[in-house]
């Protein structure tokens, strides 16, 4: 794993300039690659390619990047993994390779094959940055799913790119304006969805797209998304992996077998991508919940791997967040070399002020504290992570799955008008009431209640059932802030995959169309960003088998009653898992990798939030409105509201307007 950046300038083709720059830019990515440097340059064209090393094949310097093709045509700068890279090479017997590594896997099978068909056959996770000598073309390109990431646009009047945005800051020119629109986005999702930054100018590459730039662009009329090869330009967005294609492709031709068919296909599939995530040349281990997905990642690595595997998770002192009694009890039957860490609050609370930093932009899933927490241990010991993350959205995980059909099915045929009051009924009840009420039911509440904050409950149900249509619903509970253009002056609606027509799923079937937007959205814009930033962060590297392409593709075939039945979620991964786990130690309420932030928030962080949230200092920094913002932490505070998760959104937006 490592990290890019680069540019194309306009107007200096000074040698020394583009090196310095171009260092520069990369040095900024040093946590992500503490191996080794290097710059290319091609004065000529005004182009600077730098990168840092993270090694983790083939350690020599013949895997040492920017790496140039054989023939000399193909520079690249390249972030990732590419587990096919064996049966690339032995697709290309021509071809006699300088050294193991990936990179040259895949700069001489685009060499061979063309661009196209050398990333389809790419199995993987991977951002690269590629000059093509010969046509004068850079191409930007992002894995399918968005696993890692690539961020692009212009400082001043050159091109520039990078795997984090602290590589873009470094150039001289930068003087980045905050797009108010993206502060609304994420106030709204808690992430800035993309191709959209927290800068004016300033894009993410979409999932499974490329970029080809020919020459020096003008960002001019540019538009970044869709992705659609159009004419001849110096930008040219292209597609190269469609995840609505997949959905539409496994509606159309759904799996023709039986569910034992299904499971024993997937038994084979789980098999073969977690075996290929096993190659390394430095210690591997893994992350572990003792929740379904790390479970099953866990089993196969222990099937697959010649000794015993190393295992790591994090715990908390209050019980209601504390995940670490799962993951033991697991890590205790597959017979793993387990490490756990439980973190004191004031532990967790002093990586606050370093999340700025660490995630470049506003960014409020607060799971981000114990994900960084976890690899920073990880790293002592390896580096190299599998991690489970992905199978909420592949196999129907989330409980928003089962909540929102149910939800809809009781309350569609009662008139709107009615479900608004009712709504605004369950609303007037403080949390404390409603915690009495959840405390005196909970011998008769379903367990996968009287676990939850009883505040978070009502405030989702209210919301549900105040919903105009299913779509309605489900997007509201994603949401945090809802009403963002009037608690951002200025701003506009941003166009999202979750709102975009042109790529909505065209079915009837509401769990398919959620779990497909999670995909588009969610996933690579939170949960993915999540795990890079922390991991890296760390210089630790994370694989996620369960974002294997295939495993996607295979999946998008299963009828949702497959993977779903009877509040039963991830049916097929339990099945398999349940081949190596018994079903006692992983069937338990779906719990997240939460902290206790509602009473940090009242307690220890208090006068840390209410210096941010000033009143008077929301007004004179001109981005939020103060009073909806003052109200929601009253609130809060009084403990009338849930308003964890809205205020965190505000929180981490002035956290890293402090830092800029």
């Amino acid at each position: 794993m490592c990290g890019i950046a680069g540019f194309i300038s306009s107007s200096h083709r000074d040698d020394e300039r583009l090196r310095a720059v171009g260092n520069g830019m990369a040095d900024a990515l040093a946590h992500r690659g503490p191996d080794g440097a290097g710059v290319w340059t091609a004065a000529a064209q005004g182009v600077a390619l730098g990168h840092r090393r993270l090694s983790v094949l083939d350690l020599s310097e013949a895997g040492s990047q920017p790496m140039t093709s054989a023939s000399g045509r193909f520079t690249i700068v390249y972030n990732g993994e590419i587990y096919s890279s064996p049966q690339m090479r032995a697709a290309l017997p021509d071809v006699v390779f300088r050294g193991a590594s990936d990179t040259e896997t895949l700069l001489e099978a685009i060499e061979a094959w063309g661009l196209d068909m050398a990333l389809k056959q790419s199995v993987g996770m991977f951002a690269f940055a590629l000059w093509d000598s010969r046509e004068g073309t850079l191409h930007l390109v992002r894995d399918r799913l968005g696993i890692k990431p690539l961020y692009y646009g212009w400082v001043g009047d050159d091109f520039v790119f990078g795997s984090e945005l602290k590589a873009l800051l470094r150039h001289p020119d930068w003087c980045g304006q905050i797009d108010r629109d993206a502060v609304a986005a994420q106030l709204e999702f808690s992430y800035i969805p993309a191709p959209r930054s927290i800068y004016e100018g300033v894009y993410k590459l979409m999932p499974g797209t490329g970029l080809s730039v020919v020459g020096v662009p003008d960002r001019a009329g540019f538009s970044p998304w869709p992705p659609e090869r159009g004419e001849r330009s110096r930008l040219q967005p292209w597609s190269w992996w469609d995840a609505r294609a997949v959905y539409a492709a496994g509606l159309r031709h759904p799996f023709s077998g039986t569910e034992a068919d299904a499971l024993a296909q997937l038994d084979e599939l789980l098999h073969r991508v977690v075996r290929d995530r096993l190659v390394s040349d430095v210690p591997l281990g893994a992350f572990l919940s003792g929740g379904i997905d790390s479970s099953i990642v866990v089993a196969l690595m222990c099937a697959a791997a010649p000794g015993a595997v190393r295992t790591f998770s994090i715990g908390f002192h209050d019980a209601a967040v504390n995940e670490a009694p799962y993951a033991r009890a697991v890590a205790e039957h597959l017979g793993t070399r387990h490490t756990e860490l439980y973190v004191s609050a004031a532990r967790a609370l002093a990586m606050v002020p370093e999340l700025p930093q660490i995630y470049d932009e506003p960014f409020s899933d607060s799971s981000q504290i114990p994900t960084t927490l976890l690899s920073r241990m990880t790293r002592d010991q390896v580096t190299v992570a599998l991690s489970g993350d992905g199978g909420d959205e592949v196999f129907c995980g989330y409980n928003r799955y089962d909540l929102v059909p149910r939800i809809w099915a009781r309350t569609q045929h009662i008139p709107h008008g009615v479900r608004r009051r009712l709504a605004a009924a369950l609303m007037s009840l403080p949390i404390r009431g409603w915690e009495a009420v959840f405390r005196h039911g909970a011998a008769v509440l379903p367990e996968r209640l009287t676990r939850r904050a009883p505040g978070e409950v009502v405030e989702k149900l209210a919301t549900s059932i105040g919903a105009r249509d299913a779509d309605t619903l489900y997007r509201a509970l994603t949401q945090s802030w809802r009403d963002t253009r009037s608690l951002v002056p200025g701003s506009r609606p941003v166009r999202t995959p979750m709102n975009d027509p042109a790529l909505a799923l065209n079915t009837d079937d509401l769990v398919r169309r959620m779990m497909y937007g999670d995909l588009l959205a969610y996933l690579p814009d939170d949960i993915l960003v999540k795990v890079d930033r922390a991991s890296m962060s760390a210089s630790l590297e994370a694989r996620v088998p369960l974002l294997d392409h295939r495993l996607v593709e295979f999946a998008a075939g299963l009828p949702v009653s497959w993977l779903s039945r009877h509040g039963e979620s991830k049916r097929p991964l339990r099945r398999v898992l349940e081949r190596f786990v018994p079903a006692a130690l992983i069937d338990r309420p779906k719990q997240g990798f939460a902290i206790p932030l509602g009473a940090w928030l009242r307690g220890p962080l208090r006068e840390w939030a209410e210096d941010l949230l000033n009143p008077a200092r929301l007004r004179r920094e001109g981005y939020l409105e103060a009073e909806p913002i003052s109200r929601a932490w009253r609130d809060h505070v009084d403990g009338r509201r849930d308003g964890r998760r809205r205020l965190w959104d505000v929180l981490m937006f002035q956290a890293w307007l402090d830092a800029r």
